[in-house]
């Protein structure tokens, strides 16, 4: 090995060690591709908050999160992101504050809801610009709900609502589905045998407008593929 040789190769390494790394923190991944650098990032289990999960519980914890899209944002080595999600939903204003974070990116993005983007998760998935769903994912809307001591008074069902509120209006804004319907899913009575709520699968999903596409991973990557063609272009028009 050559001197000339050895700094590249221990660059390589580095950057393989940091992709094993975030692998492990994060659930993310990096692939080079022909139309630029994609970033992966899965939201899997529960969306950790303030409150750390019972141990061994699968967790997103959102103090990584926001600083890595934050970075990932701002960096001239990233040109789009895809997030895969399988999540049972968790703490709200950490799921929120994913989702505002997603939805304000201005780098190509797309999401895939697999096994399921439960409660909280529904909105981590209208976040992207484009969404897709496998035909067997699921997607569960109910009302807000609180865990601990919860005092019964007037002020704490407006809390909730205003909450709601803030979940709709994310929701219808992100997505094609109208704030009745949405409102109409989450208040169901009829569909869960001991809650409020619906339960919904891929294909209606998309027919309410939730979710953008049918599809699976290749059709979420060609869709990101073009995304990035398309943000490459722009660039180049402004910067003749």
């Amino acid at each position: 090995m050559t001197e000339e040789t050895r700094p590249a190769e221990e660059n390589d390494s580095e950057e393989q060690d940091q992709l094993r790394q975030d692998i492990v923190d994060l659930g993310a991944s990096t692939v080079k591709t022909k139309d630029g650098v994609i970033h992966t990032l899965t939201i899997v289990g529960t969306i950790e908050g303030h409150q750390e999960e019972r141990s061994g519980a699968k967790t997103t914890k959102y103090e990584h999160i926001l600083p890595f899209l934050a970075n990932l944002e701002e960096s001239d080595e990233a040109d789009g992101l895809l997030i895969l999600l399988n999540t049972m939903g968790g703490d709200i204003e950490a799921g929120l504050a994913i989702a505002e974070m997603i939805s304000g990116m201005r780098k190509p993005t797309v999401s895939l809801v697999l096994g399921g983007g439960h409660s909280i998760g529904v909105p981590l998935a209208v976040a992207a610009k484009e969404s897709f769903i496998v035909p067997s994912g699921a997607m569960t809307i109910h009302p807000v709900r609180l865990n601990g001591l919860v005092i019964g008074v007037s002020q704490t069902f407006h809390y909730f609502e205003r909450i709601q509120d803030r979940i709709c209006d994310f929701v219808t804004r992100n997505s094609r589905i109208s704030r009745k319907d949405f409102e109409h899913l989450m208040l169901n009575t009829g569909e869960m045998a001991a809650d409020v709520g619906s339960v919904i699968y891929g294909r209606e999903a998309v027919e309410l407008g939730l979710i953008d596409h049918l599809g699976g991973l290749s059709d979420a990557l060609e869709c990101l593929h073009r995304r990035m063609r398309e943000e490459q272009e722009r660039r180049e028009r402004a910067d003749p």
